[in-house]
């Protein structure tokens, strides 16, 4: 298992424009890095989906993908996907129930890596620390705001989700996942306490468990 490292003395301003990291690991020789981003940790619905991308071009508007319009996040997912080395995993929400949001996200983060087929010297975690990857690591705060290979990651890993959430809605029109992407909304409680969960709700979040436990005790009351 290699240690966190940063680079020494390097200090990065997170003004220092979107490829500052980069720049700052590529002075001391650290190239490639991979930045890893994840998408749907928050939803109740819905697989989480986590990236990690290798950038081997500087690519224009890149920026955190819950701060681009959908249009954007489709045009700049489709120069990742055609110029970069992308490793993606969807972990369903079965996976989340049985072994809990924290440790899928920080497993769903090592093995996208491992899918990545370059031989890394660095990488970049969105927000926390994640142990076992293969090379010197670093975990930065809102990563895919200030640092473009994570911006690129989450970029990947929010389109894919999207796209996947839409053709659930299509399966399932009652929740309007296409339009919530299986996140907590008005509707989508109404259509929780109305229909109760499908088989692609996070169970063991507390907006699906308590909406399961009303509708059971409804039940038993008629």
């Amino acid at each position: 298992m290699t240690a966190a490292f940063r680079p020494r003395p390097s200090v990065v301003r997170r003004d220092s424009g979107l490829y500052a990291y980069e720049r700052a690991l590529a002075r001391r020789g650290l190239t490639p890095i991979a930045g890893v981003d994840e998408a749907g940790r928050g939803a109740c619905a819905g697989p989480l989906v986590v990236a990690a991308v290798v950038l081997r071009r500087p690519i224009d508007g890149l920026g955190d993908s819950k701060l681009l319009t959908a249009a954007v996040r489709e045009r700049l997912y489709e120069q990742i996907m055609a110029s970069s080395e992308v490793g993606l995993v969807v972990i369903p929400p079965a996976e989340i129930d049985a072994r809990g949001l924290h440790k899928c996200n920080v497993s769903g983060m090592r093995r996208a890596v491992a899918r990545l087929t370059c031989d890394l010297e660095y990488v970049l975690t969105d927000g926390f620390p994640v142990p076992g990857l293969p090379c010197p690591s670093l975990a930065v705060w809102k990563g895919d705001q200030v640092a473009a290979c994570m911006a690129a990651a989450s970029i990947v890993a929010k389109v894919t989700r999207d796209r996947m959430m839409i053709s659930l809605d299509a399966e399932f029109p009652m929740y309007g996942f296409a339009e919530h992407k299986g996140y907590v909304t008005p509707g989508h409680r109404t259509a929780l306490a109305t229909y109760g969960p499908c088989p692609h709700h996070r169970y063991s979040f507390v907006t699906v468990a308590r909406e399961m436990g009303e509708n059971e005790m409804g039940a038993g009351v008629a």
